[in-house]
């Protein structure tokens, strides 16, 4: 505990995240991230710009009725009050007085080149804005937190002003000043020396809001609170305008688990993956693999040498148990893969391979070979599951006897393209010859094959193609190079990534398809 009260953690995802290029969010997805943000353990959610935007005035009024937080206190997000207007009369700090939020966070200009040519005003009105603002919303029972825009800025061109700003708001009321980094060029030293220095002229409770154009969001957020800063704004998975703002999991996830600081209530940080992707699919952004603790590739390992010593002990290749963060090892099978990887990848598959040393020579050197023919099995689970199989049990796990298959696209005198595909295939001990319509090649013959395997195994209808990447091998072969396909399959459950490897995409998608389909119904079936 801090001489200031509990730690905040200021998630701003719903705000500054969302003007990350190419994000946009309703008022649903808001509300749904809200409920995941609030999961996590966040102790602030920043909703928006009530009055400014019409969908965040929205959000607070369905929050109110639809949002029952257990952790989290909603905050609306403002600004000062205009030049030459009282508080009490300007419309936007109404807003924010009736959106129902009982924090308010403000954002004050705190660099003096801002202040005379971006509101046109004078310094000393400026403070009385920040004074006037304040105190109002203080008046009418709302806690009021001021993020000091542009203040690493504004403090290296003019310290005593931008100190002025954060003194007149605290003898406000404000709370918290959260020192913004805006333009993000700061680095870790430089906003330690700031921060030490505002705390001790100042005595104010400071916070960071810190973005990444430097690639030390993190590291400034960090420097900030080891400085004495006790309030760190950030976004989920590091969503914000340019370089995004700092990741708000990455900087809680390090005060946590490296510098023993519980800032998040008891066991939550084990949701941090979970939500980070489940934050990710409303967004619709695809979350990244190489993403610190949380991404997919985080403990993920490819080399030989690095298997065979996280057989021996985990930790040898690892900085932490990724369970902590709610994350998992996993073992990347591919041409660097030694015995050891093939080993512990199988018995993460649930097959002891330790007791046969042909078996696992006989995989290692298959893997290898498969993948000097352009296949790939880091990615594509599934398919090696299969080769597994296959070489543990004698035989290539099949549900059908593909007698046949072809695609024929034709363009109409409309201009329009149909691709038609024709599947002769037995299963169950029946043929069927089913032929399917669709808007390309790869959709026609998916469509074929799941009806006619869908007749004999009606559970297919469950799975769906939810994710589909090409990509041409040997390109400077040109149209003779090899191509690869990865399908990703799910059953609403569940998804499995298989590979396909052909002279042309229709022959790689076909061998992906139908290991798909064949990995789903041993699934179910098993």
């Amino acid at each position: 505990m801090d001489l200031h009260g509990s730690f905040h953690v200021y998630d701003t995802t719903l705000r500054d995240g969302a003007q990350q290029e190419g994000l946009n969010l309703s008022v649903a997805d808001k509300l749904s991230i809200a409920r995941q943000l609030d999961g996590l353990g966040v102790g602030y959610i920043e909703g928006g710009w009530p009055g400014a935007n019409p969908k965040d005035t929205e959000f607070f009024r369905r929050a109110r009725e639809e949002l029952d937080l257990r952790h989290a206190r909603l905050a609306a997000f403002g600004a000062t009050r205009r030049a030459g207007v009282r508080a009490a009369d300007d419309p936007l700090v109404a807003a924010l007085r009736d959106s129902g939020a009982g924090v308010v966070t403000l954002v004050a200009k705190s660099h003096d080149r801002h202040v005379e040519l971006a509101l046109r005003t004078t310094l000393e009105e400026n403070l009385a804005m920040v004074r006037d603002t304040v105190s109002h919303l203080r008046a009418e029972g709302q806690t009021v937190f001021l993020d000091a825009e542009h203040f690493f800025d504004g403090y290296r061109a003019n310290r005593a002003y931008a100190l002025e700003v954060l003194r007149t708001a605290a003898e406000a009321g404000a709370e918290v000043v959260a020192l913004c980094d805006t333009n993000g060029g700061m680095l870790p030293d430089w906003v330690s020396d700031v921060v030490l220095d505002v705390i001790e002229t100042t005595g104010t409770r400071v916070g960071i809001h810190a973005h990444n154009d430097s690639g030390c969001a993190v590291a400034n957020s960090l420097a900030a609170v080891a400085a004495g800063a006790t309030h760190v704004q950030g976004c989920i998975n590091g969503y914000g305008e340019r370089t995004g703002n700092a990741d708000l999991v990455t900087v809680v996830a390090n005060l946590e688990l490296k510098l023993d600081r519980a800032v998040l209530p008891q066991g939550l940080l084990r949701e941090a993956t979970r939500i980070a992707h489940a934050v990710a699919e409303v967004t619709n952004v695809p979350p990244a693999s190489r993403q610190p603790y949380v991404g997919t590739s985080a403990f993920a390992h490819k080399a030989g040498l690095h298997a065979s010593a996280i057989k021996v002990d985990p930790n040898l290749y690892q900085h932490m148990d990724p369970l902590d963060i709610g994350n998992d090892m996993r073992l990347l099978v591919s041409d660097m893969a030694g015995r050891a990887s093939i080993e512990l990848k199988g018995k993460e598959l649930g097959y002891d391979l330790s007791q046969d040393r042909e078996l696992v020579t006989r995989v290692t050197e298959r893997v290898k070979e498969l993948e000097q023919r352009g296949y790939t099995f880091e990615a594509a689970d599934a398919s090696f599951e299969l080769l597994l199989a296959e070489e543990v049990e004698g035989t290539r796990p099949s549900f059908v006897d593909v007698e046949s298959w072809r695609v024929i696209t034709e363009t109409r005198t409309d201009g329009e393209a149909v691709s038609e595909a024709t599947v002769k295939l037995r299963a169950e001990g029946v043929r069927y010859v089913v032929t399917g319509e669709g808007n390309g090649p790869v959709n026609a013959l998916d469509a074929a094959l799941r009806e006619a395997i869908g007749q004999a195994f009606p559970e297919v209808a469950k799975f769906e193609l939810i994710d589909y990447k090409v990509r041409i091998l040997d390109q400077g072969h040109g149209t003779d190079a090899i191509t690869r396909v990865l399908i990703e399959t799910s059953d609403g459950e569940s998804s499995w990534v298989t590979v396909g490897v052909g002279a042309n995409v229709i022959e790689a998608s076909w061998g992906a398809l139908l290991d798909g389909l064949t990995f789903g119904l041993r699934r179910h079936h098993r």
